[in-house]
């Protein structure tokens, strides 16, 4: 099928789905996503990130699936990618804060074949470099190059938001490029413990012995959540060990250095700190600046520097920079208009600027799930009972008040819930706070908890 039949038949079923979504859904997810081709009754669709990839999955993949199928005649498989692995990502910005584009790869394989868990756009090429995080790109960068020989484990820290994942997907993307038949694992540490806690349970070790310890390339992210796990600590080692003397890569990171994650064996903050350990610091204003101009450009979206330098003032790490470029971007397109510095003056204006994120997501929730008895996964799920809801939106509000989320990022950290769902539970809570000084102490009482967990008092 050729591409003006490809865009004929999208047209089609863009055409159907709209008259039963709303608006800004529509709007947000479907606006600017293009039917790549259809292969049998393979289907390939090209989104504008990774993030609306999950959303289309998690809340609409029947309904386009209904769509096609009814235009085709085909039982239609559907299979989403990132527009970032179609184009030519090469940046024609004149600063010394891009890394330039190489010569593009055929990406081929990249729409048959990926890595599990690891975003395709996360890569060496994509992603801005200055003093805050160039020996960490530079090791990385020599960890992809030789495998197991140079600094084995490298172990990268850093507070959230500052592009530990993108460096570490970034490895696995290269080694993956070069040499695609070699074992690799991207996992975070709540992964690997379920794997651990799963295999005992069904008492199956041997499966997952075998699958950690024959790989060439282990990545672990967030590695600090296995303190205090004893019986992860030790598999982790022994799998630490054998992958050491085969010489295979191992990778890890943290949100600080092995010596001072607590609760941590001494046998694995001595192995953690063999290899290389590195820092990944807080971006500057200059690379904050220049993050968004490479998200805005990949989007498709001309950002000017006078603009991106106004976003930049309004945040201090990476991933909230993500969350709040995503939020202009829509909010531009919702309204058909450019994105000037007038617009974004009106849309932030009473934004307070974030300088100091003291908390992973993860130990907010966690902490909340402590207090409340309830399981973190529960959180993400549909269950409305009581006590599960209370914790919910005690997890929104925190994450929203102690790390300035957004709301859509908070929604896609609890399963993927929509950015009003997310707001309207926010809203909720604090009237509840203010109308109950009882519940005020409550939440209260869980920031106190949170602090002390994390050496604050």
């Amino acid at each position: 099928m050729n591409s003006e039949n490809l865009s004929s038949l999208w047209k089609q079923v863009l055409g159907e789905l709209e008259t039963e979504i709303s608006k800004a859904n529509f709007i947000t997810l479907f606006k600017n996503t293009t039917l790549l081709s259809l292969d049998g009754n393979v289907a390939t669709v090209a989104t504008p990130s990774n993030m609306i990839i999950d959303l289309l999955k998690k809340k609409f993949y029947p309904s386009i699936k209904k769509a096609l199928d009814k235009q085709t005649g085909e039982n239609v498989q559907i299979v989403f990618i990132p527009k970032a692995v179609t184009q030519n990502s090469n940046h024609n910005l004149e600063t010394p804060l891009f890394e330039q584009s190489r010569e593009s790869h055929p990406q081929k394989s990249a729409i048959t074949r990926v890595l599990s868990r690891v975003r395709p756009d996360f890569t060496f090429e994509s992603m801005a470099v200055s003093s805050s995080n160039q020996l960490a790109f530079v090791s990385a960068q020599t960890v992809a190059k030789n495998l197991g020989h140079s600094y084995n484990p490298l172990f990268i820290y850093g507070p959230v938001g500052v592009g530990k994942t993108h460096l570490m997907q970034a490895i696995a993307n290269e080694v993956f490029k070069n040499d695609p038949d070699k074992k690799i694992i991207y996992i975070t540490s709540e992964e690997f413990t379920n794997e651990v806690v799963e295999a005992i349970r069904s008492n199956d070790t041997a499966r997952m012995k075998k699958k950690f310890r024959t790989v060439s390339l282990l990545i672990i992210d967030d590695v600090q959540f296995i303190a205090g796990k004893d019986r992860v600590q030790e598999e982790l080692f022994h799998t630490f060990n054998i992958l050491v003397d085969a010489n295979a890569q191992i990778v890890l990171s943290s949100d600080r250095p092995p010596q001072e994650i607590k609760k941590l064996e001494k046998r694995l903050s001595s192995r953690f700190s063999a290899g290389l350990t590195v820092d990944v610091e807080s971006p500057d204003f200059e690379l904050r600046a220049a993050i968004l101009l490479i998200k805005a450009k990949r989007q498709g979206v001309n950002l000017s520097i006078e603009c991106a330098k106004i976003i930049a003032q309004k945040s201090q790490d990476a991933r909230s920079l993500e969350g709040l470029l995503l939020r202009i971007i829509t909010e531009a397109k919702a309204k058909q208009i450019e994105i000037t510095q007038e617009f974004l003056n009106e849309i932030l204006e009473g934004r307070r600027i974030e300088t100091d994120v003291r908390f992973h997501p993860d130990e907010i929730i966690n902490s909340v799930c402590k207090f409340y008895n309830v399981k973190p996964t529960l959180l993400k799920g549909p269950k409305r009972d009581a006590q599960i809801v209370r914790a919910r939106h005690v997890v929104m509000f925190l994450l929203k008040k102690e790390l300035g989320l957004t709301f859509v990022e908070i929604g896609n950290l609890l399963g993927g819930r929509d950015h009003t769902t997310i707001m309207h539970g926010v809203e909720k809570l604090e009237v509840l706070m203010e109308n109950k000084p009882t519940f005020s102490q409550e939440v209260m009482g869980i920031t106190k908890l949170l602090s002390e967990e994390n050496g604050e008092y």
